[in-house]
């Protein structure tokens, strides 16, 4: 009798334990066809970026001819004299983005010599970031006048004549002239009513009054503009910078007889600097996931930027995050219970998946260790580390190639795509710059090789070029290049 309690019992083991695995071997072919699924949404052929690059073209046409006639603004910067290498003298740089701001000294002698530099970055308290337009002005000028007593041998303008300083203010405006602007809106915590729709050079130049501070505000640019001009400093083919970071960006370099809406007198050298603001691009063929529209639908700003959520940093790793809840909620990828910390939006950072993705150990130690960290996942087994990194590389590679593709819209509206018969060789230099671009490897060399794979041999041809701090360096040599008083 108890042989037969025994043998009942070993059978019941075993249909469990059978059961646990067709259970486990079901969960991991849905977790398959999910993640394939995808693949196949995310997947880009050369003929669809191909497709994707022609609407980039037309929307570059459309956004060129008019203020408002395309998702591109496509904005006149006013720049038309970019840095060649042969300025010389001092510029400052003041750079306003975010909660701190910086102030910089550049010593600059010629492209064959290093460009000597000194700054400090200063915080903004909060009561001055929503306080009043004289008390923020006033600090930041406080500051620069205080910069400046600190000014070192060699590092003295001429005598007699003015410091002159370039301008990065990244936020939202119209750009009235290379030295005039209007906010347009606040961002990044800012809240001061009365400087919208007010030129915020003249704001900065009243304090500048205010203090008896003898500085003239060369230039009015942004981060991309400047990333623009750093390269040019360095190499005289560079064409166009891309901003690959936190956000994206990219400006370039246009004939001004291709600027239909452009109203004023033509510059003498017949080019302009155009701002793009391309992270709003919106095309059909944008390969969008359910993860992607969801986490537009759920943005502070639904249909916009819809190019940004797909390929900058800010995005990518929310995107994952979202495919893994999703995994977790419909086919268990991490057990019975969804993680609480897998349903915070934007609590997966893209630096945390580029570690997880560039995981090179046996048992991808990495992933374990920042699902554990990061998401409070414990005790995940190998099977499950492979399907992240998988998101992580879908997702990613996506992105690389869709800046790859917008790259070579770029290069089509200049006629740099093909080598043309009887046309003599030369570079074609991108100026790149942005924390994404600089720090994840899988990114950088997609982007890189796909892009390549698009130009053929033209591609013999292309350099893409990291030109760091264009909010510094950038704004004092477009500074430099348009500078009143100072020779080249």
């Amino acid at each position: 009798m108890a042989a037969v309690v025994c043998t009942a019992a070993v059978c019941t083991l075993s249909v469990v334990a059978a059961r646990r695995l067709l259970t486990s071997s079901r969960k991991w072919v849905s977790v398959e066809t999910v993640v394939k699924e995808l693949e196949d949404t995310c997947s880009l052929s050369m003929e669809k970026l191909r497709q994707i690059a022609d609407a980039m073209t037309v929307e570059m046409h459309a956004g060129l001819a008019s203020e408002d006639g395309s998702k591109l603004k496509m904005l006149i910067t006013y720049v038309n004299n970019l840095p060649n290498g042969d300025e010389k003298g001092v510029f400052y740089a003041l750079d306003l983005g975010g909660t701190n701001f910086r102030v910089m000294r550049f010593l600059l002698s010629g492209k064959q010599s290093k460009i000597e530099q000194q700054s400090v970055e200063v915080s903004i308290p909060r009561e001055v970031m929503v306080g009043t337009s004289e008390e923020l002005f006033d600090f930041i000028v406080a500051a620069l006048a205080k910069f400046i007593e600190t000014e070192g041998e060699g590092f003295h303008s001429l005598p007699g004549k003015p410091r002159e300083l370039g301008f990065t203010f990244s936020f939202p405006v119209k750009q009235l002239s290379l030295s005039s602007g209007k906010l347009i809106r606040w961002t990044k915590g800012f809240h001061i009513q009365e400087v919208v729709g007010q030129d915020v050079v003249e704001q900065l130049a009243k304090a500048m009054d205010r203090f008896g501070l003898h500085m003239h505000v060369v230039a009015l640019v942004n981060d991309t503009v400047g990333t623009l001009a750093k390269g040019r400093y360095s190499h005289s083919d560079v064409v166009a910078a891309v901003i690959l970071g936190t956000g994206t960006n990219a400006a370039y370099v246009e004939q001004i007889n291709a600027i239909p809406k452009w109203q004023g007198v033509p510059p003498e050298n017949g080019e302009m600097v155009i701002n793009m603001e391309w992270g709003n691009f919106s095309s059909s063929h944008l390969p969008l996931s359910q993860y992607d529209q969801s986490l537009d639908s759920e943005s502070l700003n639904p249909g916009e930027q819809i190019y940004e959520k797909l390929i900058s940093g800010m995005y990518l790793g929310e995107i994952v995050r979202r495919v893994l809840c999703h995994l977790s909620e419909e086919v268990s990828l991490f057990g019975d219970h969804v993680p609480s910390k897998l349903r915070v939006p934007f609590s997966l950072g893209t630096p945390a998946i580029s570690a997880m993705h560039h995981d090179t150990t046996p048992d991808l130690k990495v992933v374990g260790t920042k699902l554990e960290e990061i998401l409070e996942i414990p005790d995940t087994s190998f099977k499950t580390r492979k399907i992240v990194v998988e998101v992580c590389d879908i997702i990613v590679t996506r992105g690389a190639r869709l800046a790859a593709a917008g790259i070579f819209g770029i290069l089509k509206k200049l006629g740099k795509d093909t080598l043309k018969a009887g046309d003599k060789q030369q570079r074609t230099v991108i100026a790149v710059d942005g924390g994404l671009f600089e720090h994840y490897g899988k990114f950088r060399d997609c982007m890189e090789s796909t892009l390549k794979t698009l130009l053929g041999p033209e591609s013999e041809n292309l350099v893409i070029e990291h030109s760091n701090d264009g909010s510094g360096i950038g704004a004092a040599l477009i500074a430099a290049s348009h500078s009143k008083y100072q020779a080249s």
